[in-house]
């Protein structure tokens, strides 16, 4: 009989993407099993997307830690008692992290993580030395030696895209690569059990063609929308202990805010186990990558901040990403920037209002965007600051010396770009914008 994990979870798993550890080291967890159970039953092939720091690596690992049969973490779990524990599959799992960012590179990442898998499995190297070949070999090779198919885990499988996007003829190029790699996984499915594949871009099932157009996409389905990140009902029940001290309206005006379509809204736990670490509201999200690239796309489509906040765009355009085809909105939604705020039909449309999440990324983004128009992100941030002051003090004179002080630092070619001269300048696919 396995010994039961520890179950009194006091520990705060920061950084934690290993489901084992987090278990067998007494952190909290929220019990995603059920969903995990339900998405097992009803398909094979999986593809979520949700911003970084999300918790999509702490899914691959429970998935994998389940699969291959690991009873005694999830003791006291809801899968425990309706999970076949006599079978296990063996897990094929690759990750695209780092920065890769040449078809070498690519390749070489790809080779060494496929070698890594032949040796925990002592299987026979294959002649053929392409990493799609190797992949297919093993598939086949893991089947027959275990006599059960494989789970494959695909873990940030359009970071090698997204690292080189600004340059499009290269991200094409490294695109199509992976799209032949992925083939691999439709042309191997008597071999395989489950797919699972996260990112953070929705690209296209026509960007990559035939290696991952037979992928249901969850990333938008109510049903599991609750798959990664926590809820209002997480903080009262699972982390209460936590919660002293702390005013939880603030909590949410901080930190809640982003929604894939479902009943709740979800906060992101690197925010929520940062502040419970520190008690300070801060932008612990944020600070963890600036979004140099999307700040670049705005200044140079020329979309103002009124533009970006507060917005309805055609679902379609949200929900797709296409190479060299893109709408900002697309971009900043999938990213993290912006959330989904409401659902509107019209006739045939579907409509997204998209909005900033909440306080954090809102006012982190915008001194954010400032600094790249102006160069003084933290000289305007301190100038709302006594703008504030000024006008709590009826001293109109201050309040328009400084005013004008932050409009002299705007760059001259965004001079007299107001109303119709913005929405004329900028290509993006909107449906309006309020």
């Amino acid at each position: 009989m396995s010994t039961p994990v520890q179950t009194e979870c006091l520990q705060l798993p920061i950084g934690y993407q290993s489901f084992a550890n987090l278990r067998k080291e007494g952190c909290y967890y929220i019990d995603k099993t059920p969903l995990i159970g339900e998405m097992i039953r009803q398909g094979r092939f999986y593809f979520l997307s949700r911003p970084r720091r999300f918790g999509k690596s702490l899914l691959l690992s429970t998935l994998q830690e389940l699969f291959e049969g690991n009873e005694s973490l999830f003791w006291g779990l809801d899968i425990h008692p309706h999970w076949d524990w006599s079978v296990r599959h063996p897990v094929v799992r690759l990750s695209f992290g780092g920065r890769v960012s040449t078809l070498e590179k690519l390749e070489d990442s790809l080779l060494s993580q496929l070698y890594k898998i032949e040796q925990v499995f002592d299987l026979e190297l294959p002649p053929v030395k392409s990493s799609s070949e190797r992949l297919r070999h093993i598939l086949y090779q893991l089947h027959q030696a275990t006599g059960q198919q494989a789970v494959v885990l695909i873990d940030e499988y359009d970071r090698p895209v997204l690292n080189v996007l600004e340059n499009l003829e290269k991200a094409r190029e490294i695109r199509d690569n992976l799209r032949d790699f992925y083939s691999i996984l439709k042309d191997a499915e008597e071999h395989i059990r489950l797919v699972f594949v996260t990112g953070i871009t929705m690209f296209s099932k026509t960007s990559f063609s035939s290696g991952l157009n037979n992928l249901t996409d969850i990333s938008l389905s109510p049903r599991h929308a609750a798959i990664c990140g926590y809820t209002d009902n997480d903080l009262e029940t699972v982390f209460a202990p936590e919660l002293e001290g702390l005013d939880q309206e603030m909590i949410r005006t901080w930190y809640n805010g982003y929604s894939w379509l479902g009943a709740e809204k979800f906060y992101n736990p690197h925010d929520i186990l940062h502040l419970f670490n520190e008690h300070e509201f801060r932008a612990h999200w944020f600070r963890t990558g600036e979004p140099g690239y999307l700040y670049q796309l705005l200044l140079e489509r020329r979309v103002t901040p009124m533009q970006v906040e507060n917005c309805v765009v055609d679902a379609d355009f949200v929900s797709n990403f296409e190479l060299g085809e893109f709408s900002h909105e697309a971009l900043l939604f999938q990213s993290g920037y912006l959330a989904i705020k409401e659902r509107e039909v019209q006739e045939n449309n579907v409509l997204y209002r998209l909005d900033y999440p909440n306080f954090e990324v809102q006012s982190s983004f915008n001194k954010g965007l400032a600094n790249r128009l102006t160069g003084q992100g933290q000289e305007i941030a301190t100038a709302g600051s006594g703008l504030v002051k000024a006008l709590g003090d009826n001293n109109f004179p201050a309040f328009m010396a400084k005013v004008q002080a932050m409009l002299g630092g705007i760059t001259h070619a965004w001079h007299g770009m107001t109303g119709a001269a913005w929405a004329a300048a900028s290509p993006g696919k909107r449906a309006c914008c309020t």
